[in-house]
């Protein structure tokens, strides 16, 4: 019996590990890619979209404050991107902008709340770089915080997953807006996930499809 429910065990903690760590990936390039990039000098990162649902929808739900919670989400994908790929710097043919600026810009320019109104060489232009890094993340909400605590504590870490997300990466170029690289990637939730972790498991797979990477 105890061989039994330890076999279970292992099986359990086997597919949760792998189901937290991978999940479906897509890549597109164009073919203008590698002609494009070869004269691009400075990138720009965008706030993320960010959608937070709820395969349950919590008693207590608000829909504003789940606003304010996507756009806070938003910016810190934004900031955690550029952190991720300002500390590796060395390894990438372009400079990126400082996320600060890039925000500050827009604000000014009328267009940090309304990026979707605007074509992505006019979003370049207003910035002054050569292309705009952007992206989207969708998360759906599965599992209570205590119900996903009770289930990392039961199985060490590994059955903290509290939801499902869909993160896409695009690269469009600044002079005309063309899409030019394209990676999606799904990926499981955990409580002990920060966004800093989120880009990080993220850029671990993309790092051999990365555009810039030399």
């Amino acid at each position: 019996m105890k061989k039994i429910l330890l076999t279970l065990l292992v099986i359990t903690l086997s597919y949760g590990a792998k189901a937290q760590f991978e999940g479906s990936k897509q890549v597109f390039e164009s073919p203008k890619l590698k002609s494009e990039i070869a004269i691009h000098k400075t990138v720009a990162i965008l706030p993320f979209n960010t959608k937070i649902s709820y395969k349950k929808q919590p008693k207590n739900f608000n829909a504003e404050a789940n606003r304010d919670q996507e756009k806070t989400m938003s910016k810190s994908i934004q900031s955690s991107m550029y952190t991720f790929l300002l500390r590796r710097g060395k390894d990438y043919s372009v400079e990126f902008q400082d996320v600060d600026k890039t925000n500050i810009l827009l604000k000014k320019a009328g267009m940090l709340d309304k990026l979707d109104e605007f074509t992505k060489d006019e979003v370049a232009k207003t910035l002054g770089v050569d292309a705009i890094l952007g992206g989207n993340f969708e998360t759906e909400q599965t599992k209570t915080e205590a119900g996903a605590i009770a289930s990392a504590v039961l199985f060490g870490g590994f059955g903290g997953k509290t939801g499902t997300g869909t993160l896409t990466l695009t690269l469009n170029n600044g002079s005309n807006g063309d899409l030019l690289w394209r990676f999606f990637k799904t990926m499981d939730d955990s409580i002990t996930a920060s966004t800093d972790d989120l880009v990080e498991r993220m850029m671990r797979k993309v790092s051999r499809n990365f555009p810039y990477a030399k």
